[in-house]
């Protein structure tokens, strides 16, 4: 870049100038000097009042009113922060005594989730296709947390406590059992879900997901998907 001198005033007889410049003024410079840095090689540190403090990914350098800091964004209440989902698309069969619900989670059909804060919430969704032995009989799901069951109503007598129930009316039919629900696990471990399943038959039943309980192979012993979806939602 060029620099143009200053000119015009008056000289006095004696040959010096009356005109006055600032010091960094060169009367016989032609361009610009400047130190450069690659602002690649900038360390945050060498910025006045920045603090930092063990930076994750995807926080953000802001300014609290006194230091500049590192933090993570906020985030609106009720925002979906991650999604998981499992589905099931194959036939699962399980024999389960009278008045008693299965000893495990269906496998193949559980969701694993790792909450990022301990205020946020996981919203369950469960769609669950069914048949039971015996029919005309119900069938009866319940959600667990871990090894807590979750998504059930308040004791009342002898009465089961599920979370979803239908009753299934001959060997050809299947129900679906459907459950939503805000879990508040209050933890950042890691968590899995999954439904365990009862019937109301008086002896050992069993109880078939994702298919009829007759099953012989006609168009209209139809196969189906089961899923389960977990989304944690930001407190």
């Amino acid at each position: 870049m060029a620099v143009t001198r200053l000119s015009g005033g008056t000289t006095p007889a004696n040959g010096s100038d009356p005109r006055t410049f600032p010091t960094i003024w060169n009367a016989t410079a032609d361009v610009i000097e400047a130190n450069e840095t690659a602002i690649d090689s900038l360390a945050l540190t060498s910025l006045s009042g920045v603090s930092i403090t063990s930076p994750v990914d995807n926080q953000l350098l802001t300014y609290n009113g006194t230091n500049w800091v590192n933090e993570a964004p906020a985030v609106p209440a009720g925002s979906v922060l991650q999604v998981v989902s499992t589905t099931l698309t194959s036939g699962y069969t399980e024999s389960i005594a009278s008045g008693a619900v299965s000893s495990a989670v269906v496998p193949g059909l559980t969701a694993s989730i790792t909450p990022t804060a301990t205020s946020n919430k996981i919203f369950v969704s469960v769609v669950i296709h069914a048949s039971g032995e015996d029919a005309p009989s119900s069938v009866f799901s319940l959600l667990y947390r871990d090894s807590t069951a979750i998504a059930i109503t308040n004791a009342l007598g002898s009465r089961a406590r599920m979370s979803a129930g239908a009753r299934v009316s001959d060997n050809n039919a299947t129900v679906g059992l459907s459950t939503q629900f805000l879990d508040e696990p209050s933890t950042t471990s890691p968590l899995v879900y999954g439904v365990r399943f009862a019937h109301s038959n008086s002896s050992t039943s069993l109880i078939k997901i994702n298919r009829a309980n007759s099953d012989v192979g006609s168009f209209s012993d139809a196969r189906y998907v089961s899923t389960i979806t977990l989304m944690e939602v930001a407190g």
